[in-house]
């Protein structure tokens, strides 16, 4: 009995004949496109798991092939084939005798293989003389060599051929392979199944099979990492004193309450009459000092460093931001708020984190599968005033089904309880109505997740100790010594 057949008879055991009769109105404003919420399965993909499946191949290319043809070294000397043939043939071997009308060598021409000179060369070409043979070994070769250095940028790291450029545009070109016998793209056509190879042979630019290679041609101005505005308030000159303003950055920010609810808290308890759009506005103007403060205090960064994208809610749209926290040391090393999960945010994400490493440290990224994490590690390499070194490790899926996924998955599984903290603070403000708002939020939030908050793992000591912290009891007091060191 088929699938479809059993379901038909739980269908029958569990409705009436009027509810099936609602089923099968349903099932036809689905089919015939009336109920746009609604979509029957498409089994294409799963058919067709490769059809447009975009990645980026984990290799750079290469700036010069490295198999290079090389000229013909002299093997024997032309005196000792001359005496050679002499003992073989009991007579010398004598030079080319040239009719009248037939053209003469250059003086200077010399066999690249014998180093026999001009009288014992001779054109093999007719009128052409291009190709001369050598008399003495009979090597055949150019008088000048018919093709310039070519004008290649970047080779193959499979099969050494030249990328010719695909596709160029204002922020990326992209090369290409265009060898058909290239082991890369033997290997992904054999994993192809039978329909994805019928349906190549009609529609090939629908699968990336060739190795291919994005060149980015951002400017340093592009790659600073996001940071939150100067406002109009002056932390200095505010009615309330510092140690209200740590209160308030205390509840708002390290209790993770939202502004309204603060702004009760403090009436409340406290007897601070204080609104809840001054809470936003003070936590705006903290962050503008806060977010210089994190980037100069991170220090030194761990060998290996995860990094993921949590989703983030900005006038109804859904916005990014990218974290790398250090394996050790647990600090968040790099944050930035994008629109798009692109190459570009993953750039400016990387580049941040491993700004302050040392000129030598061997230095290991780990991420999803997201593409654009490849794509920016080869932008960073190829930036020499960078670290050469930088390596990349994917963890795919929820599952280890490959080496690297289980080797490196305790350093994604690091990466995304981060992000569980970071949505725990996220929650209370249910989105933001700019993107400056929620850009405040998230420097706060690292600004007390680096320096105030202890971690259970490292002994309840924060992930960046701090000398000036020392001796302050409270959050507040913390918060207010922050500010002071930040502005």
């Amino acid at each position: 009995m088929s699938r479809i057949a059993r379901f038909v008879i739980w269908i029958c055991s569990k409705f009436t004949k009027n509810e099936i009769q609602e089923i099968i109105a349903g099932l036809l404003d689905v089919l015939e496109n009336r109920n746009p919420e609604v979509k029957p399965k498409d089994d294409f993909k799963e058919k067709h798991p490769n059809y447009r499946k975009f990645s980026v191949d984990s290799l750079a290319p290469l700036t010069e092939p490295q198999h290079v043809k090389k000229e013909p070294t002299p093997s024997l000397d032309w005196r000792d084939l001359l005496a050679s043939y002499h003992k073989k043939h009991a007579k010398p071997l004598g030079p080319v005798k040239y009719r009248a009308s037939s053209p003469r060598i250059p003086e200077l021409t010399r066999c690249p293989s014998c180093q026999a000179p001009h009288d014992y060369l001779y054109y093999n070409d007719g009128m052409k003389r291009s190709q001369l043979r050598c008399k003495v070994c009979g090597q055949l070769f150019q008088q000048e060599k018919r093709f310039r250095k070519g004008k290649t940028k970047y080779y193959c790291p499979y099969c050494q051929h030249a990328l010719f450029t695909w596709k160029q545009k204002k922020e990326v070109t992209i090369y290409k392979c265009s060898n058909n016998a290239c082991p890369h793209r033997i290997r992904k056509i054999n994993k192809l199944n039978e329909r994805e190879k019928a349906l190549a042979q009609k529609r090939s630019s629908q699968f990336k099979l060739t190795y291919q290679y994005r060149e980015y041609h951002y400017q340093p101005n592009e790659l600073a990492p996001s940071q939150p505005e100067k406002q109009a308030v002056d932390l200095q000159n505010i009615h309330n004193g510092p140690h209200i303003l740590g209160l308030v950055l205390a509840f708002y920010v390290s209790f993770a309450l939202s502004a309204r609810k603060t702004a009760l808290v403090l009436r409340s308890v406290f007897s601070i009459p204080i609104s809840y759009q001054t809470v936003l506005n003070y936590a705006a103007a903290a962050a503008f000092y806060c977010h210089g403060f994190n980037l100069s205090h991170k220090g030194s960064i761990d060998k290996i460093s995860a990094g993921d994208e949590a989703y983030i809610k900005v006038m109804a749209k859904h916005h990014f931001v990218f974290f790398f926290i250090s394996s050790k040391s647990l600090k968040i090393t790099s944050y930035h708020l994008a629109t798009t999960r692109d190459t570009l945010p993953a750039i400016i994400a990387m580049k941040e984190t491993i700004r302050t490493a040392d000129p030598n440290q061997t230095l290991i990224l780990v991420t999803d599968g997201n593409p654009s994490y490849p794509a920016a590690i080869h932008f960073l390499n190829a930036d020499r005033s960078q670290n050469p070194s930088l390596q990349h490790r994917k963890v795919i899926g929820l599952q280890n089904l490959d080496t690297e996924s289980q080797e490196f998955r305790p350093y994604k599984q690091l990466i995304e309880r981060l992000n569980r903290t970071f949505k725990h603070h996220l929650k209370p403000s249910h989105g933001f109505n700019s993107a400056n708002g929620a850009l405040a939020l998230i420097t706060l939030f690292v600004t007390h997740y680096n320096f105030l908050r202890p971690h259970m793992s490292l002994d309840y000591k924060t992930p960046v100790t701090l000398p000036e912290l020392e001796g302050i009891a409270t959050i507040q007091g913390k918060w207010a010594k922050i500010l002071s060191l930040a502005a």
